[in-house]
């Protein structure tokens, strides 16, 4: 990927893949502007390599404006954004409606608001890109977590339609993982049945998130592409 002045956009960037993949951009020499939510040692280390850091709460759309606008205040252009923020609730009886309603903020309305106020940033940038980050269960749906898989199923569906709206300007793709990491907590016998779930059976980490985004940036031939990458799970 050639390098450019403009920055580029992760949203969620604090921890994990997110984080990952700003500090790997970093190390390439890409200006990086990032969105948090808390206050974690990643948003410090990110910090301690220039990149910008902005608060931000997705779950209202005054908090998504409200990102926005102090985006406009750092930069007048971006290489790409990177949609990786992301929200998994519980869907208990006494919580669904604002487990739903948080998840279609942060998943889509966030996404979609910010695509349509971003977009004169990234026509200012060539090439420029957008990528969503999704769930590979959204490809067969899940009986627990509803909300969420539907939210992410969602955004699929933005990358669909702003593909669309923005090219040739704009090229507009998704990826979706599944299993990268495990938490500390998960005991042997989850991580056993987690792994038999796929065909490869290894926990890749974040770097395949990577790779798949710089595939996506470097490539001026694909929009409206939806990049899986889990393992083989649709084999088994």
């Amino acid at each position: 990927m050639n390098l450019s002045p403009a920055p580029i956009l992760i949203t969620g960037a604090g921890q994990r893949v997110g984080l990952h993949c700003a500090l790997r951009l970093l190390e390439e020499g890409h200006p990086v502007i990032f969105s948090y939510r808390s206050e974690r040692p990643g948003v410090q280390a990110l910090r301690e390599r220039g990149a910008i850091a902005l608060f931000a709460d997705f779950s209202t759309e005054a908090g998504i404006l409200a990102f926005i606008a102090e985006l406009k205040t750092h930069t007048g252009c971006l290489r790409a954004i990177v949609h990786n923020a992301s929200a998994w609730l519980a869907e208990t009886p006494d919580s669904e409606t604002a487990a739903f309603t948080r998840m279609f903020s942060v998943h889509m309305l966030a996404p979609y608001l910010i695509n349509l106020h971003c977009a004169d940033l990234l026509e200012r940038s060539k090439p420029a890109d957008i990528v969503h980050i999704s769930d590979d269960v959204t490809r067969k749906g899940s009986s627990r977590h509803i909300a969420y898989c539907a939210s992410k199923a969602g955004l699929d569906s933005l990358t669909l339609s702003f593909a669309a709206k923005y090219a040739p300007r704009i090229k507009v793709n998704g990826i979706a993982p599944a299993l990268l990491l495990f938490n500390p907590e998960d005991d042997a016998a989850y991580r056993a049945k987690a792994l038999a779930k796929s065909a490869l059976g290894i926990e890749p980490g974040s770097e395949v998130i990577y790779q798949s985004l710089r595939y996506l940036l470097d490539n001026p031939y694909v929009t409206g592409t939806t990049l899986t990458v889990n393992g083989g799970r649709h084999l088994k």
